[in-house]
């Protein structure tokens, strides 16, 4: 028990450490760097009068009085505008009470300075939601519980603090994702499994899968003629300074990030599952382990494949509403670079999925039954 007590510390501690110093790279240059400082406000009232109706959609511009609630103005008041565009995916519109942000001038304010509104302040029940999840996760899961959080905040650590970083810098996106999925993968196979044969055939199985999908990603995002611009925000980010981007390559690297999680948990499920069968029958040759494996493979990639068509469909299901609307076939919904991406994002990861099972299968019984205990 004390053995194991100090090795789940070691490895909470080594990536604890590895967190802590990817927090001192340096970040991209800041285009607003010094102009101004985001605060949270309460709105005191609210003012109408210049927003039209056209149609549906509100165009203007609200006139806010705000009491800021954070920062070194904290109990000052000013005015704020909170623009409305008649875009109904970017539009926000303020309440009486409502705590939002504002985007508050680097240097000292005079008392008539009108301040931007930016947004609802929604990070404090984000905050809450993730510590209950947090809680019970620990009660449920324990010493796993608490390795998959930490594992949870180094991945936004490294991608923030790392990825994002080198993708902007101009390094090769492909490269930089690959290198990056590598480095989650290993952190989170063997801080949740630990140094052991489980974990050593989950990580090969799942990186043989993430490859074999890269390479298959690359591929077919220049086949189909995916550039990319699909994603959020691509015009605002090369409109600021960084159109030095390939957003195609960016693009194909993200296909295989956002679905190494499912080649992760597959890859871990596999090796799980041939561990048990070793643990209840050692002398179990390794052919047999192969094909306990690839049975088990079957069965999770037949659900795993219809996971990623949800997930990734349910982010698009109002274009899909409104093709429907319009009364197009399905087929002809391909076509539409938009429904193109996620019919690629769904085929690339399902892929990789399919690949993953019966190599994690191979590997773990090639493992298993070449250094048995």
């Amino acid at each position: 028990m004390k053995k194991e007590f100090s090795r789940h510390l070691i490895a909470i501690a080594v990536t604890c450490l590895f967190s802590a110093a990817l927090l001192f790279l340096p970040d991209p240059p800041a285009m607003n760097k010094g102009e101004f400082s985001v605060c949270r406000a309460r709105v005191i009232s609210v003012d109408d009068s210049a927003v039209e109706l056209h149609g549906l959609l509100k165009f203007g511009s609200q006139r806010l009085e705000v009491e800021i609630l954070s920062g070194k103005h904290k109990g000052r008041k000013f005015r704020a505008n909170n623009e409305l565009r008649a875009q109904m995916e970017l539009d926000k519109e303020f309440k009486v009470n409502d705590i939002i942000t504002v985007n508050m001038p680097g240097t000292d304010p005079e008392p008539d300075t009108v301040l931007q509104a930016r947004d609802h302040h929604r990070s404090f029940w984000i905050w809450c939601l993730g510590a209950v999840f947090c809680v019970f996760l620990i009660l449920f899961g324990s010493w796993v519980g608490i390795k998959a959080i930490l594992s949870f905040v180094f991945s936004f650590i490294v991608i923030w603090k790392a990825l994002i970083p080198a993708s902007l810098a101009g390094w090769a996106p492909e490269a930089v994702i690959a290198l990056t999925t590598a480095i989650l993968t290993f952190a989170i196979i063997f801080l949740v499994a630990g140094f052991t044969r489980k974990g050593a055939a989950a990580f090969a199985g799942a990186m043989a899968g993430v490859l074999t999908g890269l390479v298959l990603s690359s591929l077919f995002t220049h086949l189909i003629k995916i550039n990319g611009a699909v994603m959020p925000y691509c015009q605002t980010l090369y409109y600021s300074g960084y159109d030095f981007l390939n957003l195609q390559r960016l693009f194909a690297g993200t296909l295989i990030l956002g679905a190494s999680g499912a080649v992760m948990d597959l890859a871990m499920d596999i090796a799980s599952g041939i561990e048990e069968v070793v643990h209840h029958n050692p002398t179990l040759p390794r052919r047999e382990l192969i094909r306990s494996g690839m049975r088990m493979g079957r069965s999770v990639v037949g659900t795993m494949t219809t996971t990623l068509l949800l997930a990734y469909s349910a982010g698009f299901l109002t274009l899909l509403m409104m093709f429907r609307v319009e009364g197009h076939s399905p087929l002809i919904l391909l076509d539409n670079p938009l429904v193109a991406s996620e019919a690629v994002k769904t085929l690339i990861g399902s892929f990789a999925l399919v690949l993953t099972a019966p190599l994690t299968a191979v590997i773990s019984g090639i493992i298993y039954s070449k250094f048995r205990p």
